[in-house]
């Protein structure tokens, strides 16, 4: 356990938490003394700011300055706080920055903004375009939350028109939909209620007076904020009025059901005052489909309950980060994880922005100093930062990419180091049989490139043609500006727009006033230079757009300077959704060479990384970013990070997994069934299941017939439909193809009925239970170099153990923790040969973590500032072995991790090559001395430095090795 006080500025290792209304404050807190045990430094929690009811994420976000009640309130957390700090922990916050939950009837900045239109103080915080190109949409938002047509749900009588008694508020309903009344028309809705009315009609006379009189505010906060009171005081009034008289609240009701067609029965258009009514409004209500091609607010994606902020306006700014701010300066959270960076306007302006308030806060706060990790005489930080507070950005970066410098960030979450170490276990020389393998069975020659080129074009046009159609628009008024430029037509621009996009080779650029940089020039030649080859039309237009896209325009006559870098920036915050739907959530639902190439940030065209590659860019992180966080598994993956390495082992055994397969689907053709002119599911399909299985098949469950089985083929249907749809070729999510749907699940409910499918599963699990033990060693290989890379280790919930989770929901399933206590709290008592036998249960990976970060915690320096060495591995196995150093001053770690086992493993159903299998191979280690002796980690055992170690000695006992040699005055791990 960790001293008790303030916690480390710096994490060591994180461990994620998934927060819900099942586990929250409470159930976390009382978790703080197992992860305190484990060796972990800080909490890294999923966003707990107040979200949608029910939200299972919390990135729906409906109010950033309150804590969500269904995780806990401010007591609960300060307790969560109270006990971290108690044992010397801190807490990093997954932050959303740039988009809210809307819709529903629970964010006051967009209700606000519906009912008050451009003079809502609150307009501004969202990007939302108010003078589109379509007409009807003038000063006002489109609302696509409608489940059919307009017209169709207004003669249904399904939208409906409500008093709030208790607030005196107007609003139409659609379920849990709420669209706020324009105060400006409570004075016509009064009118007819007080036609209706029987008795004394001056009080309500005078309310229709003040509310004929309140209009709308000047664009300036301080006006704004008296006719928002003023507006009030007269609801108010209106409640009040209702409440004390019968007769009024009677009137009202009787006049809301004649305007929503209740008492207009047969007699002409019944629902023509409702509509009357909406069309005054500073919103269109709207089928959900129309808005591909005219929504004119920004969404996170294209989900459409995701409203994005304009996070660059100052206001929103402060006002968003209010309570983030006050939490900084009470050092009750030690870090941020900003959640989707790449949809800021300006991220490195943000980044910068906040870390100045915090390094104000943090000066201003009054306390002991926070720790830092102690470090001996001599041994000082790898590089100086330049900021104070612990900053990461979700990020994907493409192979050539680099993180900018001027960020002010100390790295990303991890997505790149994630596929980095998958690459290793990879068997790169069989590229060529497994592509003839896959391109064999579906019958054709799928190309990824061409794939994730056609994805774009076809996310744009499905997707998100709305935000293209308003940047082509925006350049078009440019192009009218200058006589040469002024015939480029709006369709010629929308369609060199799609072919720029659909070319372009990273999430985004980011220019920003300074204007275009090296990096993001590179970027653009790149896609301007592949969209003239695409390009049908003339392609001079393409000059015209790159000056705008480049900033370069600026410098013309005539074309304002401020309307092309805004332009610019737009363009920018365009092109991030449409890669990542296309890439992560299309192309990777096609593509199925090698499914665990298909992560999240993941290139499925690379195949394979070599050590010497892994070595190269670890030591280009302890340059560039040694602080940054470093995964293997996150809430966004798309397999657990064992079920990936189980995955990789199939290119170790191409061969037999083509035999296999092909076995596979001859004997389950019974079992697929006609779909009009196709049996289902598709040979693509089909690939992608059986390599799910292989990777994911419970370790638990030996055989067909076991009890466990039930559990995980819900699981499985649950996963294939989501696949089939993210894929968009049989069926997608917006217009689900039921008959192809119900095929796939009655093939997988078949294939896995033992009673129908005895012999596949049967030759299934003999080839699974080989593949199982590969993947077992590579999973520790993977756990143990994740600890000890340069960087920050975030462990994901529960992965301690086995992780063969799917994508989101199934990798969000509650954890055992009680199991995983009660074998922690045993483990020292625990012989590592018996966990080798006993591989299946998990506690052999639990071991490698326990192990691996009570030596962080003993020497943390060595971890986040020493040296990196790669180690000489010589002999016939060397290629299958990672063996790198750790150095600072005296204190070394050493770390040996097998990889492609295949060959050395065997028939072998335990996670241990045999000695005899390493030959000669050897480890050339770098010792402080040639007296000194290390201890392995995993075993106990030592070894006296030698300028040779054999594998065989230290692989022999334990899958892996963690050695180190430690001073005595440093103290060795308890």
């Amino acid at each position: 356990m960790e001293p008790s006080g303030r916690p480390p500025t710096i994490p060591r290792t994180t461990y994620r938490l998934q927060l819900s209304g099942a586990f929250g404050f409470t159930e976390a807190a009382k978790l703080v003394p197992y992860l305190a045990e484990l060796g972990i430094s800080h909490i890294y929690a999923s966003p707990f700011l107040m979200a949608r009811p029910g939200s299972s994420h919390g990135y729906d976000i409906t109010d950033h300055n309150r804590f969500n009640p269904e995780i806990g309130d401010e007591a609960s957390f300060d307790r969560l706080i109270d006990v971290l700090h108690g044992h010397g922990m801190g807490l990093i916050l997954d932050f959303v920055p740039n988009h809210m939950g809307v819709g529903g009837a629970d964010n006051p900045w967009w209700l606000d903004t519906l009912e008050w239109g451009r003079s809502s103080p609150f307009a501004q915080f969202f990007d939302i375009d108010w003078a589109p190109a379509e007409p009807t949409l003038k000063g006002k938002v489109l609302l696509p939350f409608l489940g059919d047509h307009y017209g169709r749900v207004m003669d249904s009588g399904q939208l409906k028109l409500r008093f709030d008694q208790q607030r005196g508020s107007f609003s139409v309903w659609y379920w849990e939909h709420r669209f706020p009344i324009a105060v400006k028309d409570y004075a016509e809705l009064l009118r007819d209620a007080r036609t209706r009315l029987h008795g004394d009609t001056e009080p309500l006379s005078n309310l229709i007076n003040d509310f004929g009189k309140i209009g709308s505010a000047r664009p300036t906060a301080r006006h704004q904020a008296v006719v928002h009171r003023r507006a009030d005081e007269l609801k108010a009034r209106l409640a009040a009025l209702a409440i004390e008289q019968a007769s009024v609240s009677e009137a009202v009701d009787a006049s809301l059901a004649s305007i929503n067609g209740d008492s207009a029965a047969g007699k002409g258009d019944r629902y023509k005052k409702l509509h009357d009514l909406l069309e005054k409004q500073h919103y269109r209500l709207a089928y959900w489909r129309v808005a591909t091609a005219e929504i004119n607010y920004r969404r996170f994606f294209d989900i459409n309950d995701l409203a994005g902020l304009r996070m660059e306006a100052p206001e929103l700014f402060e006002i968003a980060h209010r309570l983030i701010f006050r939490l900084i300066a009470e050092d009750k959270i030690q870090g941020l994880r900003l959640d989707h960076i790449d949809g800021l306007y300006d991220p490195a302006d943000y980044c910068r922005r906040l870390q100045d308030r915090a390094a104000y806060l943090i000066m201003q706060s009054v306390g002991e100093p926070a720790k830092l990790p102690a470090r001996p005489e001599g041994v000082s930080a790898i590089r100086p930062r330049t900021h104070i507070f612990y900053l990461l950005v979700e990020k994907i970066l493409a192979r050539h990419e680099r993180l900018r410098e001027d960020w002010s960030v100390d790295g990303t979450t991890g997505y790149d180091f994630m596929n980095l170490v998958n690459g290793l276990f990879i068997n790169a020389t069989s590229e060529r049989n497994l592509t003839t393998a896959y391109n064999r069975f579906i019958d054709r020659e799928p190309d990824f490139e061409a794939i994730v080129t056609h994805a774009k074009r076809q996310v744009v046009n499905s997707n998100l043609q709305s935000e293209v159609n308003v940047l082509a628009s925006d350049i078009h008024q440019l192009a009218k500006q200058s006589r040469a430029t002024r015939d480029y037509t709006l369709p010629g621009i929308s369609e060199a727009l799609v072919n720029i996009i659909a070319h372009f080779p990273v999430y985004r650029t980011y220019i920003a006033d300074k204007g275009c940089d090296g990096d993001d020039r590179r970027d653009l030649d790149w896609a301007f230079s592949q969209a003239r080859k695409a390009s049908t039309g003339e392609t001079s237009i393409y000059d015209f757009i790159y000056g705008i896209l480049t900033t370069d325009a600026r410098k013309d006559r005539g074309r304002g300077s401020k309307e092309v870098l805004r332009t610019a920036l737009k363009f920018q915050q365009a092109t991030g959704p449409v890669t990542a739907k296309a890439v992560e959530d299309t192309a990777f639902y096609r593509y199925f060479r090698l499914v665990s190439l298909n992560e999240v940030g993941g290139e499925p065209g690379r195949f394979g990384v070599s050590t010497a590659a892994f070595h190269r860019l670890n030591q280009d992180r302890l340059r560039n970013h040694p602080y940054g966080m470093i995964a293997t598994a996150t809430h966004d993956h798309k397999r657990g990070e064992d079920a990936r390495v189980r995955i990789d082992a199939i290119s170790e055994l191409t061969l037999e997994w083509r035999r296999r397969v092909r076995r596979w689907a001859q004997l389950n053709r019974r079992r697929k069934h006609q779909i009009d002119d196709q049996r289902g599911p598709g040979r693509n399909d089909e690939y992608l299941f059986y390599q799910t299985i292989v990777g994911t098949w419970p370790v638990e469950v030996e055989r067909p017939d076991d009890p466990g089985l039930a559990d995980y083929v819900e699981r499985l249907v649950g996963y294939m439909n989501k696949a089939i749809r993210e894929a968009k070729v049989h069926t997608n999510w917006a217009s689900p193809n039921g008959a192809y749907e119900q095929t796939v699940e009655r093939f997988v409910r078949d294939v896995m009925d033992p009673a129908r499918s005895g012999a596949f599963l049967q030759d299934f699990l003999q080839f699974q239970a080989r593949i199982a033990v590969i993947g077992a060693v590579s999973g520790l290989s993977q756990t143990l170099l994740k600890l000890t890379s340069p960087g920050v280790p975030d462990i994901y919930q529960g992965t301690e153990y086995w992780d063969l989770s799917l994508v989101d929901p199934d990798n969000r399933r509650p954890v055992d923790y009680v199991r995983r206590r009660r074998t922690l709290q045993t483990a020292s008592r625990t012989d590592p040969a018996e966990l080798v036998d006993t591989w299946k249960d998990g506690r052999i990976k639990q071991h490698v973590v326990a192990r691996t970060l009570a030596l962080r915690r003993a020497i943390p320096w060595v971890f986040s500032d020493g040296g990196y060495q790669p180690l000489d591995v010589s002999g016939s196995q060397a290629d299958r072995v990672v063996a790198f150093q750790r150095r600072a001053g005296d204190a070394v770690a050493i770390v040996v991790a097998p990889r492609l086992v295949a060959p050395l493993l065997g028939e072998s159903q335990r996670p241990l090559p045999p000695a005899a299998a390493w030959g000669g191979t050897t480890i050339a280690p770098v010792s402080p001395a040639e007296t000194s002796v290390f201890r392995n980690a995993m075993t106990g055992i030592t070894h006296h430095a030698a300028s040779a170690w054999r594998v065989a000695d230290l692989l022999g006992t334990f899958p892996v090795a963690l050695l180190h040699h430690i001073p005595s005055e440093a103290g060795a791990p308890a």
